[in-house]
């Protein structure tokens, strides 16, 4: 055998034994172990293995070529030319199987015990949350999962994949540590808003806006700081008006650190430093859902200097908050009143504020759940979320009670949505939560909840 014959049949072997490999990735379908109720939605099933087997194909078919052209024309070429074809080949064979190991970690968590029905609920959340009063776009497939560390991670839907491709669905991570309470609310729906955001275009219509105004030229360094942290601001934006002072809250849980992580303003860093951030939620939840002059927004606001004081920090750094806090309020309005194209002439505040998220609203239908607890079962869950955030934030509930609540409606969210499924499976009618927007919650902004005294932050 020549030197040519040998490279020829080894690489020949090569090639055969990929393909036997690549015969061996299984869809995840005849794979993953976990209850009905832990699965993630059949859209977002449906996605995840369309992409995948589409991607194993254009290997195998590669490989196939690869060994057409061996057995053939490329018989007589160099040993190099051989190789520099294979390695190609297995190059896209590494890719498909980096993007399986990408969303088995996901789908594999939804075999624990307890956290894969938990993260299931939490697909149905983040999909309400992705809900608004008109169709404004195509939302997505939401899969969530957990990991370690404090704040929580998106990898949107439509954005490129290790290796190429676009990523069929949207993938939510959120910290272990967030569970359960009002923090895994403010994360789920704060990364939510980042996908909403993206749909509409809002980061990039902002900045423009913001650009203008900071052409001014008055406090022209803290507008281009506001215009640094749009992205951030945006999904900060959504998660208050669609869980209210749950999403302050659940900020301040994240960003109470060591005193210098909450005044570290790091240069690329697309978040406000924690210490401007948490006034920026205040100021944001008050021009949303106003609770009057003495009202929780603004106790937090004032909590919040006393727990980290400015004294003692460098002279720029004041200087820069104080030109920040100047420009807050300007800010707040500005961004509230955005009218990106998207939204067809309505503002953020038209479309993303909801007059049942209002404190007082709240309030009175955490009164009704105690005089009808079945009330609380069809609660679509972003308002569980902001009634039981509320509820805490008003001193209505203890901290162990929210907890006992929302791991029950977690794990009936799921459940229910498991039932819808198999109801349209099985040709009943209904259209099942997890296949799109949820059948049984809808936006109502006319709704008359009961009415009582605006609480105040305690």
């Amino acid at each position: 055998m020549t030197a040519d014959t040998a490279a020829t049949w080894l690489l020949e072997q090569e090639a055969r034994a990929l393909l036997t490999r690549l015969a061996g990735v299984r869809p995840f379908a005849l794979q993953e172990t976990l209850v009905p109720a832990a699965a993630i939605s059949p859209a977002a099933l449906s996605a995840i293995e369309c992409y995948l087997i589409k991607g194993r194909h254009v290997v195998g078919e590669q490989v196939h070529e690869f060994l057409g052209w061996l057995r053939g024309a490329g018989r007589a070429a160099p040993p190099e030319e051989q190789q520099r074809r294979l390695v190609a080949a297995r190059l896209g064979f590494n890719t498909a199987l980096s993007q399986l190991d990408l969303f088995s970690e996901v789908i594999t968590q939804r075999s624990e015990h307890e956290i894969g029905v938990w993260l299931s609920g939490l697909d149905v959340a983040a999909a309400e949350a992705l809900l608004l009063p008109a169709r404004f776009y195509q939302a997505p497939p939401v899969i969530c999962h957990l990991h370690r560390g404090l704040g929580g991670a998106i990898r949107r839907a439509r954005t490129r994949l290790p290796g190429g491709g676009d990523n069929p669905v949207s993938i939510i991570r959120i910290p272990r540590e967030r569970m359960i309470g009002y923090g895994v609310a403010s994360s789920l729906v704060h990364e939510v808003g980042h996908q909403g955001a993206a749909l509409l275009g809002l980061v990039e219509s902002l900045q423009s806006e913001l650009r203008r105004r900071q052409r001014r030229g008055d406090h022209a360094n803290a507008w281009a700081l506001w215009q640094a942290w749009t992205s951030e601001v945006v999904a900060d934006f959504w998660s208050i008006a669609k869980v209210g002072i749950a999403s302050t809250l659940g900020l301040v849980g994240l960003v109470s650190l060591p005193r210098s992580f909450v005044f570290r303003m790091m240069p690329d860093d697309p978040h406000p430093f924690p210490w401007i951030r948490v006034l920026l939620s205040c100021a944001i939840g008050e021009r949303l859902y106003p609770a009057g002059p003495r009202g929780q927004w603004r106790r937090l606001a004032a909590l919040w200097p006393e727990l980290y004081p400015v004294s003692g920090v460098h002279l720029d750094l004041r200087q820069t908050i104080a030109a920040l806090e100047q420009t807050l309020p300007e800010f707040v309005a500005l961004l509230a009143g955005h009218r990106p194209a998207a939204l067809r002439g309505r503002s953020l505040a038209d479309v993303l504020a909801q007059p049942d998220r209002a404190p007082s609203r709240l309030i009175g239908r955490y009164r009704g759940w105690e005089a009808d607890p079945a009330a609380m079962h069809s609660t679509p869950p972003t308002l569980a979320f902001a009634v039981l955030g509320q509820a805490r934030a008003s001193g209505l509930i203890t901290p162990e009670r929210e907890n006992t609540l929302l791991r029950g409606l977690i794990t009936e969210w799921a459940l229910k949505s498991t039932l819808e499924t198999a109801r349209a499976c099985a040709g009943l009618g209904r259209v099942p939560m997890h296949m799109g927007q949820p059948a049984i919650w809808r936006l109502d902004e006319t709704a008359a909840p009961q009415e009582t005294t605006a609480p105040s932050y305690a």
